[in-house]
């Protein structure tokens, strides 16, 4: 009886500790916004290479590659940058500039002529093909260039 009862306890005493581990959502990681340089280095020219400059990275911290097609990257004034079939490694980060150039795994481009990044306050959202938002990353700084989101 002793014996069954200790079996009973141990068994009880795992099954809580179960309960404290995470959730496969938590463990799993997630696709989001992490910086921002919204302030290209020198003047505003419009030139690809300043364009270029200004850029937003998204990573994906899940344990499997994530497929962007047809997610959107949006500023406050609703200039869109929809994805292609473009797919995101797990582990990896992508960065999507504003000016044109050939995209590659690390990357991508607007294709823009002009800024998109206001250079003292902004918000990017990362949204779904549905119209989920995933993440919004915002900024309201002249001091610095850049913000990690």
């Amino acid at each position: 009886m002793l014996r069954t009862r200790t079996v009973v306890a141990a068994a009880a005493a795992a099954a809580a500790g179960l309960l404290l581990l995470p959730s496969p959502a938590q463990a799993a990681g997630s696709v989001h916004l992490y910086k921002i340089y919204y302030d290209s280095p020198g003047s505003d020219t419009r030139s690809t290479a300043s364009l270029n400059a200004e850029w937003v990275q998204i990573r994906n911290t899940t344990g499997a590659a994530v497929n962007l097609r047809g997610w959107t990257l949006t500023d406050a004034s609703n200039h869109k940058y929809t994805f292609g079939n473009f797919t995101l490694g797990k582990g990896k980060t992508v960065t999507v500039r504003t000016g044109r150039g050939t995209n590659t795994a690390a990357n991508l481009y607007q294709g823009r002529g002009a800024y998109v990044w206001n250079n003292d306050r902004d918000t990017a959202t990362l949204r779904k093909a549905n119209g989920a938002r995933i993440d919004t990353c915002s900024y309201n700084s002249t001091r610095v260039d850049s913000v990690m989101c």
